[in-house]
């Protein structure tokens, strides 16, 4: 989710749901070791749940990585092998980590040992001419002997050479089976499913075969989708927020931002898609779109969003 999951959309979807575990963008050791760490490791109290998801291929780079962030205070770190793009893959790191699991296991076990916040692994069920399943099991059985206990999968196989990220996540086939059957495999460890999933009814039916679900572009492009995890999949009694309700809280660190020359269209372009299937959404996807990119743009444009979908 680089350049998607900043701080602002982690308080949006906060607002959505209590109990959703929240992952922050891959940070690069890179970024963090020789760049600005508040910029990268700054976040609202409000965003816990949250996981601080990292790239890299190095044990050490990655265990000072995890130095400089155990002060923030994150739930869990998380090692990414599974983006495909090409400046990851020039780095050596992202999804042709899958390739040397010896080496992901060094990374995590460096990573560990300097934390007390759970270490996860984040992955693909294969990369290029990985074929089968028992590549995926002998990646994840060699990162496991290492004390690695939770892994997030992404049922596609990643393509480094000739898809772009986006045909990553969208041409090579689903293999639910594959982690289904790692978590048969595996039973003491904690197996998530990543790629595909749209739905909560979706999300409960693979709930009976592994142990958490993650969703990403649909959480992110129909975000209202979110308010009612915490009733059907964790049983929180708490009413479902309605979308205005929301709008409202958001507007507040809206409002603190703005004051601190923050613009209007970096904190609004997360809120496009929350009338997603609503009547008028459209209008007021397009009025922020317009609007919100103006030099002078304040939180009026919220509400002259909202007032545009009236006249629908």
């Amino acid at each position: 989710m680089m350049d998607w999951t900043d701080r602002y959309c982690r308080y949006f979807h906060r607002l959505l749901s209590r109990n959703t575990l929240l992952y922050t963008e891959m940070v690069t050791t890179g970024a963090l070791i020789y760049g600005d760490v508040e910029h990268h490791l700054q976040f609202h109290s409000i965003e816990h749940p949250i996981a601080l998801q990292l790239g890299g291929s190095d044990p050490k780079a990655l265990a000072r990585s995890v130095q400089i962030a155990n002060p923030y205070h994150y739930d869990e770190v998380n090692l990414n092998c599974g983006c495909p793009s090409d400046r990851v893959q020039s780095g050596k790191f992202g999804a042709v980590l899958m390739k040397d699991p010896k080496l992901v296991a060094q990374c995590f076990e460096s990573m560990q040992e300097v934390t007390e916040t759970p270490v996860t692994i984040k992955h693909r069920i294969g990369v290029d001419d990985q074929e089968g399943y028992q590549p995926l099991c002998d990646f994840v059985g060699t990162i496991a002997n290492a004390g690695c206990k939770t892994f997030i999968v992404h049922a596609r196989k990643a393509w480094l050479q000739g898809l772009s990220p986006k045909q990553n996540r969208e041409v090579p086939p689903l293999e639910y089976e594959h982690v289904f059957q790692l978590k048969r495999d595996f039973p003491h460890l904690e197996i998530i499913i990543n790629g595909g999933i749209s739905t909560l009814e979706q999300t409960q039916e693979l709930l009976a075969s592994v142990d958490g679900v993650m969703m990403g572009r649909e959480a992110y492009h129909n975000p209202y989708i979110l308010a009612e995890v915490d009733q059907k999949i964790y049983n929180d009694k708490q009413p479902i927020p309605s979308r205005v309700q929301v709008l409202e809280k958001f507007s507040r660190i809206i409002e603190k931002e703005l004051s601190k020359g923050i613009k209007l269209s970096h904190m609004t372009r997360h809120i496009l898609g929350l009338y997603q299937g609503v009547p008028g959404a459209r209008k007021f996807r397009r009025y922020i779109s317009e609007n919100a990119h103006r030099r002078d743009a304040g939180i009026d444009v919220l509400y002259q969003a909202l007032n545009s979908m009236a006249t629908s």
